[in-house]
């Protein structure tokens, strides 16, 4: 049975193109949307604006979990799914009658934005459901594949089909996608939502709110969980905006280019992250993870600092390349570092303080949109990289007893 057995499993055989078809979706609508934005206001803040709304659900992303454990993880998904069905389709009609326009991208992608940030979350949840333990870990590798495959193939599809068929063809396909990632989902066997032992009177369910608080209690009071959860917050807040929402705008304003070469940029860093990801896989035991998550951060930022130099198209795809090697150097030990030294009956509680941390990002954007249009995309850049490398630094330094020392507890086999 081997990395397969968990496709021995009749509902990880539905879930697994389900999650695959809905990740190409994801990443197709974001190229070809964006793409749109730019082109139509030839705003750099805009095209922000756009990237930002899609993590708009971020800060009421661990209520996600909250639903999941009452109604059932998959019930919860399919309804995600449905949803993004349901806008990508009114967004089809809204092309075919001739009234798009970056208001109305801007509506559905608001909408869309508060559930979207939850779904990957959802879906490793539905995976930990639905297969035996002993396959947890082949499976949740090969559903990791299915969002890391959608930012390599997806941002080449999509450019390619936008730029070979117009935006009206190549959209209808997004909302193809996504029509059979959810009916896929639907064929999932419904999972058991929060039960009660028998004979008893189910109590108060307790306040989700509280459940937060107390994650975020333990965090604070656990240096380096801290530490972790600083390093999340920071790389969202300085690193990903550049590739999460402004290469449309360094692929047109910058090197001049059209969409496929955004296509090149996006698929570069995913190729990157996913070989990353795999390299880790053999030398997980080589580096203690705390400073391979520290050291991996540093040179992501270093390679954004050399990515601001870069003059033309095949050089930034190359240090994009890299850069998302390092990315994956640097995230997976930290998730790693959250899920292995948490107690386990907090360990839902920490990852939902962990998706508190994304929403730097729509920040990042929107900050780094209105810095480009007053002082320049490459000061803008150096700034980001800069302040990136300088709080790195000073997070090691303040955390270094915690998460430096090989035998400490970040860096425990």
């Amino acid at each position: 049975m081997g990395a397969l057995a968990p496709f021995h499993n009749r509902n990880f055989r539905f879930q697994f193109p389900a999650d695959l078809l809905t990740s190409w979706a994801f990443e197709m609508e974001t190229l070809i949307l964006g793409w749109y934005v730019l082109v139509e206001t030839g705003s750099v803040l805009l095209l922000t604006v756009f990237a930002a709304l899609q993590f708009l659900g971020t800060l009421i992303a661990p209520m996600f979990g909250v639903a999941g454990d009452r109604i059932g993880h998959r019930n919860l998904l399919c309804l995600m799914r449905a949803v993004y069905t349901i806008l990508s389709a009114a967004l089809v009609m809204i092309i075919l009658i001739g009234w798009l326009s970056p208001f109305a991208i801007f509506i559905i992608a608001a909408l869309a934005g508060a559930v979207r940030p939850s779904d990957i979350a959802v879906r490793s949840s539905l995976v930990a459901e639905i297969v035996p333990p002993n396959q947890l870990v082949g499976a949740m590798s090969l559903s990791r594949t299915t969002s890391d495959s959608a930012r390599l193939f997806g941002a080449l599809a999509g450019a390619s089909l936008f730029a070979a068929l117009g935006l009206t063809p190549a959209y209808i396909i997004v909302c193809c996608l996504y029509t059979l990632g959810f009916t896929l989902t639907l064929c999932v066997k419904r999972g058991p939502g929060r039960r009660y032992a028998p004979g008893a009177a189910p109590s108060r369910p307790p306040s989700p709110w509280q459940d937060l608080k107390e994650g975020l209690i333990y965090v604070w009071n656990t240096p380096h969980l801290l530490a972790a959860m600083w390093v999340a917050f920071l790389v969202n807040l300085t690193a990903y905006p550049l590739t999460h929402g402004l290469l449309p705008y360094v692929a047109r304003n910058v090197y001049h280019a059209d969409q496929r070469w955004l296509g090149y940029l996006l698929a570069g860093f995913a190729f990157g992250a996913l070989t990353g990801s795999v390299a880790l896989t053999f030398a997980k035991r080589l580096f203690p993870l705390a400073r391979l998550m520290i050291v991996s951060a540093l040179i992501w930022y270093g390679l954004l600092l050399v990515f601001a130099h870069m003059p033309t198209a095949v050089g930034g795809t190359i240090i994009l390349m890299l850069a998302g090697f390092a990315q994956s150097l640097s995230l997976v030990p930290l998730a790693v570092i959250l899920l292995r030294t948490s107690e386990p009956s907090l360990r839902g509680r920490v990852m939902g303080v962990r998706m508190l941390a994304i929403y730097g990002l729509p920040v990042g954007l929107l900050t780094a949109g209105a810095l480009i249009e007053r002082i320049g995309f490459y000061t803008t850049l150096m700034a980001y990289g800069l302040v990136g490398l300088t709080c790195i630094v000073a997070i090691a330094i303040y955390w270094r007893a915690d998460i430096w020392p090989a035998h400490a507890r970040a860096n425990a086999v």
